[in-house]
């Protein structure tokens, strides 16, 4: 009998061809269970089984087997299954990645939104700055222009990064990471995204931070996006493009006097 076509990854993991899997119920599982000793033989550590939405049948046959899932995308399952006793499986994602956006006019304005959520009705507007959730593969410079673009209709051009808040216990029990920039405006008007934005203004930077109804987290990283000079995106030799990294460090003249 043959084994499961397969590769190996540098950690001795096997990955299964998902597009060779066999449709045949009985078929997979006799093949599996010989492709198992196999590999188990040979001294693998892992097999990464990744079954698309299309061969979904063969979930159950795999489980029986003592794979457990490890992940999920749209259009596929994957399990996982230690070979060899101790062999380290590592964690999938564990984090949301968000960025938000100080806006600075030269006039000290600062671009505000108040989210329809968080309206109560009788009670002043609460403003935060405008922001969101990265998409996949996206920088951070890139999708803190989008958000606030998308929030307020402002164009912005990314000045430093200043701050960023880890928290735990977030959507599906998953963290969360959020990014604080300081940007300056190339635009002024403002068109907001009124599925999810009530108001968006320019404000006083002053009237913001003296605002009771602000809260004291987003006071905090607007007075560092104005008293910090932050960390700027720089390209350092052997990381490849700007298509791959996203590195941060201090302007040249703080990265000399530290």
């Amino acid at each position: 009998m043959l084994s499961i076509e397969s590769t190996t990854n540098r950690f001795d993991g096997v990955l299964p061809d998902p597009e060779a899997l066999p449709t045949d119920l009985q078929e997979f599982a006799n093949r599996l269970v010989f492709s198992l000793d196999s590999w188990r033989r040979e001294g693998l550590q892992v097999v990464w089984l990744e079954v698309p939405i299309a061969k979904s049948e063969l979930i159950p046959i795999a489980v029986d087997a003592d794979f457990t899932f490890h992940h999920s995308g749209e259009d596929y399952l994957m399990l996982t299954l230690a070979l060899q006793e101790g062999a380290f499986i590592p964690a999938h994602a564990t984090h949301y990645i968000g960025a938000g956006g100080v806006v600075l006019t030269e006039e000290r304005e600062l671009l505000v939104v108040s989210e329809k959520q968080y309206q109560t009705p009788g009670k002043p507007p609460r403003f935060k700055l405008p922001g969101g959730a990265l998409h996949q593969s996206e920088h951070l410079v890139d999708g803190v222009i989008r958000e606030i673009r998308e929030e307020t209709g402002v164009e912005t051009a990314f000045d430093a990064l200043v701050c960023f808040r880890h928290w735990h216990g977030y959507r599906y029990g998953k963290s969360d990471i959020y990014f604080i920039s300081r940007l300056h405006p190339l635009s002024r008007e403002i068109t907001i995204q009124e599925e999810e934005i009530a108001e968006c203004r320019w404000m006083p930077v002053e009237d913001y931070l003296g605002d009771e109804h602000v809260s004291p987290f987003n006071k905090r990283i607007v007075q560092a996006a104005l008293d910090s000079p932050g960390l700027i995106p720089v390209e350092l030799e052997g990381y490849g493009g700007r298509e791959q990294y996203e590195i941060f460090m201090p302007p040249d003249g703080e990265r000399e006097s530290s």
